[in-house]
């Protein structure tokens, strides 16, 4: 007999992301989640991006308390009942026209001039460390699947990967001496291109992981830092390529790791 199982659309995925499937669908989705890792790293990036547009807006949304009295007072009367009406459809047109404005952003298509400035501006480094933690909640949890690709295969890991990043002489970063082993790596989508995430573990079962990916805009910065909840990330970018290191562990020992990297990374 035929196991029956469910067909998961990226439409599925998204509604997901926002919330908006039904409670029996809701669960299907979560059993497929865990079962589909590449799916829940592009659900947990799509969910940290709704949590970054919320947050842009959230200024700008703004209530009364008497808002709910005056629509009450309008519907007492027949005229009042179309205006309800005609408010009701203007509501639903702005819903559509913002949530089509909301997806223009994801896009780059409309608001230039909102995203010029630069406090709204979502760039390539501000992207990074986003993506670099919704990777490590994803995977380093993962006690059966957390890589595609072992320790015992380190040479093909860097190989492969860096074939799939155009990146000749890709390495992985040796992080023995301060307590980490190599568990192993995978490929990853970082800014809609292949990137590369190697993943370390240190003999409490700590566990950091070491994103890598392309810089399309081929600037260079200094150590950043970002913090989200207990989950710290240390990124900067170099030339054409990005990292970021994160892990759950103190700052001190990610800023080791992360200098570590960076010497091996540039030499």
């Amino acid at each position: 007999m035929n196991e029956h199982k469910p067909t998961v659309t990226e439409a599925d995925l998204h509604a997901f992301a926002d919330g908006l499937l039904p409670p029996e669908r809701q669960a299907e989705l979560e059993a497929w989640l865990i079962e589909n890792p590449q799916d829940a790293a592009a659900v947990a990036a799509w969910q940290a991006q709704n949590d970054e547009i919320r947050a842009m807006f959230s200024p700008y949304a703004i209530s009364m308390d008497s808002d709910k009295n005056l629509v009450l007072k309008i519907g007492k009367t027949s005229i009042g009942q179309r205006e309800v009406q005609k408010r009701n459809r203007l509501m639903m047109m702005l819903a559509a026209s913002v949530a089509l404005f909301l997806a223009g952003i994801a896009t780059g298509r409309f608001a230039p001039d909102l995203f010029a400035r630069p406090e709204l501006q979502l760039t390539a480094i501000e992207a990074l460390p986003q993506q670099a933690h919704s990777a490590f909640v994803v995977y380093a949890s993962d006690v059966r699947h957390p890589v595609e690709v072992g320790a015992d295969q380190e040479a093909h890991l860097a190989t492969w990967l860096g074939k799939r990043m155009n990146v000749a002489g890709l390495k992985v970063p040796s992080l023995q001496k301060l307590g980490f082993q190599l568990v192993g790596g995978r490929l990853l989508p970082i800014n809609g291109t292949p990137g590369a995430l190697f993943m370390y573990e240190n003999a409490t079962g700590q566990r950091l992981t070491v994103l890598v990916g392309r810089n399309s805009g081929n600037t260079t910065t200094s150590f950043r830092f970002a913090s989200d909840n207990a989950v710290e990330t240390f990124y900067w970018i170099d030339g054409d390529l990005g990292y970021a290191v994160t892990g759950e562990i103190s700052r001190d020992m990610l800023q080791q790791v992360a200098d570590e990297c960076y010497k091996q990374f540039s030499s």
